[in-house]
C-alpha cells in the first residue's frame, strides 16, 4: 500500500496534472458559451414561423447529433486547418485549442438546441397565443415570454449536456491539443505502464471532482426553478 501511494506522489511530481485539467476546463467553458449562443439561435429558428428556417435548424441538429465527435475534431485539423488553410493563431498550441473549441461548440450546440426545445414543450400554448394577441412580434414573444419559461424547464437536460461536454473535451486530443488530460494520460501510460492503476485513478478522481458539483447544482436549480402547477 505504501508503494501504491508513493506512485501517486511521484506522478504528481513528474507531471503537471492540474494544468492538464485546467486546459479541459477552459475548453469546456468556452465551448459551453459558444454552444449556448448557437443553440439559442437554432431553437429560435426551430420554432420560427418561417419554414425554411425550421428546416435549416432541423438539418443542422440532426447532422451534428448523428456525427461522431472524433470525426468533427479530425475535420477541424485536416479540413478546416490543413486543406482550407484557416487558422486562429500562428501559435500552433493556441490554434489547435480554438479548433477544438469550435468543433466542440458546433457539436454541442445541437444538443443545447434539443434541450431548450424540450423546455419549450413545457410552456403552455396559451402563453404564446396570449403574447401574440397582445401585439408582440415573434421575436418579442420568444425572447420575453417563451424562452425564459423554457429555460426553467430545461435546466436538467442542459446540466446533462454540460457534463457530457466536459467529458467530450477529452476528444480534443484528436484536434492535436497535446496539453489536455487524455494526451497526458497516454504519455503517462507510455512511460509508466507499471502504474496503470494509479494513473487511471488520478484522472477518474479528477473528473469526479469536476462532474459531481455540476450534477448537484443542476439538481438544485432544477428543483428550485421548477414550474409549480
Amino acid at each position: 500500500m505504501r508503494d501504491f501511494f508513493t506512485g501517486f506522489v511521484q506522478l504528481f511530481q513528474e507531471y503537471n496534472i492540474p494544468a492538464a485539467f485546467w486546459v479541459n476546463i477552459q475548453i469546456t467553458l468556452w465551448s459551453a458559451l459558444f454552444s449556448m449562443v448557437v443553440g439559442v439561435i437554432l431553437v429560435m429558428m426551430r420554432i420560427s414561423p418561417i419554414s425554411s428556417l425550421r428546416g435549416l435548424s432541423a438539418a443542422y441538429t440532426e447532422f451534428f447529433k448523428n456525427m461522431p465527435l472524433t470525426i468533427i475534431m479530425v475535420f477541424m485539423v485536416l479540413g478546416f486547418f490543413g486543406q482550407l488553410k484557416l487558422k486562429f493563431s500562428d501559435d500552433f498550441t493556441v490554434n489547435f485549442f480554438w479548433l477544438a473549441v469550435v468543433g466542440l461548440s458546433a457539436y454541442t450546440a445541437a444538443f443545447v438546441s434539443e434541450s431548450l426545445r424540450s423546455g419549450i414543450n413545457t410552456v403552455p400554448l396559451g402563453q404564446a397565443e396570449a403574447s401574440r394577441a397582445l401585439g408582440l412580434t415573434f421575436m418579442q414573444s420568444a425572447s420575453s415570454v417563451i424562452l425564459p419559461q423554457a429555460l426553467r424547464g430545461s435546466v436538467a437536460p442542459l446540466g446533462n449536456t454540460l457534463i457530457a461536454l466536459l467529458k467530450n473535451s477529452t476528444v480534443a486530443a484528436a484536434a492535436s491539443v497535446t496539453t489536455e488530460t487524455s494526451s497526458l494520460m497516454s504519455e503517462m501510460l507510455e512511460f509508466h505502464p507499471s502504474r496503470i492503476l494509479q494513473i487511471f485513478l488520478v484522472f477518474a478522481v479528477g473528473y469526479l471532482i469536476l462532474i459531481i458539483p455540476i450534477g448537484l447544482v443542476t439538481t438544485y436549480l432544477s428543483n428550485r426553478l421548477a414550474v409549480r402547477r
